[in-house]
């Protein structure tokens, strides 16, 4: 069988091959059999022996026709099939050739589109040799596709950038090459292709000249860099600046405060401390145009470490209390008990963004008050601070402005009320920068909220506990007997404790609700007037069990009427309110009024401390030779690092040596940093106890402040100093803490 189809294959190339000699040996059988069938019936016929009958010889042509006939049908048949297959044939054929032209047309197309493409391509076999170059490749080469196909030219690599391949095997790279045109930065794709089966595959590379790019971004890389080296000279000059500001400053306020402790006539302390609170108010400038280079610097660092919520808030109206009742204002503060005891952040820069807040609202409000308001924020671990005051408002055309460098309200504010208009745009850039929002609502006449909320997450070690045990006054009746934001706050954090209490503004309205029911407490606010106070209290004696009073600290030593059983001062700390309505009827009340924080007790000889004062500045040195022996202590003056790291030796070779070392940062010969370094070298070489040892600097860059830790410092006292802050940093050292004041 398949000997047979390979015959017929044979012969169906041969008939395709020769066309003509099949023709003429298919004609001469044809003819041959014809002429042999025709010859032998006649020569048959007429034979004498043929037997010859008209009958048979009609059927036999009668069959031979029916053959015919059958063969002529057959050959129909075959004739439509094949006519059939050839129509199929051409139809396929002209569908091939449509194809062939549109594969032909595309192939153009794509050669087009390369020859007209911008970008660089060529192939290159695996020999290296160039198969194929776009007119952009030659363009760029300076020669023509002819002569460079076939050969290994290449451009001549001036620089080589960066290289990276994708995960489908692409090279990624940047070069600077030399062209006729000039030197040009190319960013290649490289990869293989494959453009023929069993051929082997070809490099494909396709360059884009980035050479605008690349310099645009080399410009903008050295703009870059030349503006941090601007930012970090702007910090530099601003700290230089900033020390030879404060140093003077030390002087003027420090001096001041001493001035202040003399004997002095009236006109002279109106001078004295206007030379003080000037000094003063140039060092809060100085603080927020550092605070703003910071920023600008982006060198605003964030402490995340845990601090008590409540005492903050309390500290910070306690500081502002003085400003405000100075202005007849009231100030208070309320913190949701459902806050957690501590959180973890940055205390600091919080207490710098409310103390501004509290501060220009007590600055804008000339009647009323201002209230401090602390509640738990919409989302989790958030925490809301509402500064919110009955002053002059913000008119809603400049709401959109105010929180803009050196802007303020209007003209008319920043002549009556002064200021840089820096503090609330520091203030909004600290609030991002701790991942918060602070927001304004104000109407003008009205007053205005300020609200900050702000990311503080529960501190580990006391996760889920609450400021402080809250007392149960469930079913207790307390009259309150005041007006004013600090009345409705404590009539709030009351309720909260579950007591039913009563608000009266009215002296008055007051006693005649006393007899009503018996009353737990009665508070009432001395600022109703002296003898209607007492007179309350005198009524109230019957009817309420505790009878309290609330003071200003300049009213606080006040003679007060026995009827009362205590007294708070204002503002009101929730604990010592929380404490005083716990206590029985029956225990004597001790003096709950929060006193202002006693440092702790420094560890000092019969005779004080012995202190060495590394000083160059005769003021600053006097000054802290005076500070220091008002506090009690010894003080021996070194006008330079040389002078008292001989000091110290000395005093230690004589077995006397110094309880502490304040030692300046800047001074000539040796400064403070390496006459430290060599104090504690010595001390690890003899194994002497180690000195505490105290920087007394200007600075207040972090920097600067991890240079004194680094070089062995216990602390650091930030310039201009007083008595307080001096006798706090004594106090810090003596519990062995490291302190920033």
């Amino acid at each position: 069988m398949g000997r047979t189809f390979r015959i017929k294959v044979r012969m169906r190339r041969f008939r395709r091959q020769h066309p003509r000699i099949a023709f003429a040996i298919r004609s001469f059988m044809i003819f041959s059999a014809t002429f042999g069938g025709a010859y032998g019936f006649v020569t048959g016929s007429r034979a004498p022996n043929s037997g010859y009958d008209p009958n048979a010889f009609a059927i036999g042509a009668s069959f031979l026709f029916a053959l015919a006939c059958l063969g002529l049908a057959t050959l129909s048949m075959r004739l439509r099939f094949v006519n059939k297959r050839m129509r199929k044939l051409a139809a396929h054929n002209d569908a091939l050739i449509d194809r062939n032209w549109e594969l032909k047309e595309a192939e153009e197309r794509a050669r087009n589109l390369f020859e007209s493409q911008g970008d660089l391509i060529v192939l290159r076999d695996h020999q290296g040799r160039i198969t194929f170059v776009n007119d952009a490749y030659c363009a760029l080469a300076g020669q023509a596709r002819r002569a460079l196909v076939g050969t290994r030219f290449d451009f001549d690599v001036l620089e080589q950038g960066d290289s990276a391949r994708e995960s489908n095997g692409t090279r990624i790279h940047d070069q600077r090459i030399s062209t006729p045109l000039g030197a040009r930065w190319i960013a290649w794709r490289e990869g293989f292709v494959r453009h023929d089966a069993g051929q082997p595959a070809e490099l494909q590379s396709v360059g884009r000249d980035v050479t605008d790019r690349t310099e645009t971004e080399r410009a903008l890389s050295d703009a870059r860099d030349q503006a941090d080296a601007a930012n970090r000279a702007k910090s530099r000059f601003l700290a230089m600046a900033s020390h030879e500001i404060r140093t003077p400053l030390n002087g003027i306020i420090g001096m001041g405060g001493l001035l202040l402790d003399t004997t002095l006539t009236p006109e002279q302390t109106t001078y004295a401390r206007a030379v003080k609170t000037s000094g003063e108010a140039l060092m809060a400038l100085i603080e927020e145009l550092l605070d703003y280079s910071k920023i600008e610097a982006g060198k605003l660092d964030l402490d995340q470490r845990p601090f008590a919520l409540s005492t903050l808030i309390e500290e910070i109206t306690e500081l502002l209390a003085p400003r405000a009742q100075a202005k007849k204002l009231e100030i208070a503060a309320y913190v949701d008990e459902r806050l957690p005891l501590e959180v973890t952040g940055d205390a600091a820069r919080l207490r710098q963004v409310l103390l501004n807040l509290a501060g220009n609202a007590i600055k804008f409000t000339a009647t009323g008050g201002v209230a401090l308001i602390v509640e738990p924020g919409i989302w989790p671990n958030q925490i809301s601070f509402l500064v919110r005051d009955t002053g002059i408002g913000i008119a809603p055309e400049a709401q959109s402005r105010i929180f803009r460098e050196f802007e303020q309200a209007d003209d008319r504010v920043a002549r009556t009320y002064g200021g840089t208009g820096l503090g609330l745009a520091i203030s909004e850039r600290i609030v991002k920068r701790m991942g918060g929002r602070i927001t304004l609502e104000s109407e003008p006449g009205r007053g205005s909220t300020f609200e900050v909320a702000i990311p503080l997450a529960p501190s580990q070690g006391h996760a889920g506990q609450t400021t402080f045990p809250s007392p149960d006054l469930a079913g207790k009746s307390i009259l309150l007997v005041a007006g004013g934001i600090e009345a409705s706050l404590i009539a709030r954090r009351l309720e909260r404790w579950g007591a039913q209490t009563c608000l009266a503004a009215d002296a008055a309205v007051a006693e005649a609700l006393l007899p009503e029911r018996s009353w737990h407490a009665v508070l009432i606010d001395r600022a109703l007037g002296a003898s209607l106070t007492d007179r309350l209290g005198e009524v109230a004696r019957a009817h309420a069990t505790q009878r309290l009073v609330l003071l200003t600290p300049s009213s606080r030593h006040d003679k007060l009427s026995p009827a009362f059983t205590g007294f708070l001062v204002k503002p009101l700390r929730a604990a010592s309110l929380a404490a005083r309505l716990a206590l029985t009827p029956d225990v004597p009340s001790p003096d709950l009024a929060p006193e202002p924080v006693e440092p702790a007790a420094v560890k000092t000889s019969p005779g004080g401390l012995s202190i060495l004062v590394a000083e160059d500045n005769e003021i600053n040195a006097l000054l802290m030779r005076s500070l220091l022996t008002k506090l009690g202590h010894r003080v021996v003056l070194a006008v330079h690092g040389e002078a008292a790291l001989e000091s110290w030796l000395a005093a230690n070779s004589a077995g006397t040596p110094y309880d502490l070392v304040l030692m300046d940062i800047q001074m000539p010969e040796l400064d403070g940093i390496e006459a430290t370094k060599r104090i504690r070298a010595h001390e690890a070489a003899t194994g002497r106890h180690r000195t505490p040892i105290l920087a007394l600097t200007a600075n207040t860059l972090v920097e600067d402040r991890y240079a004194c830790f680094e070089a062995g410092m216990n602390g650091f006292l930030v310039k201009p100093l007083d008595r307080e802050k001096l006798d706090e940093a004594l106090a810090g050292l003596a519990s062995s803490r490291q302190i920033a004041v």
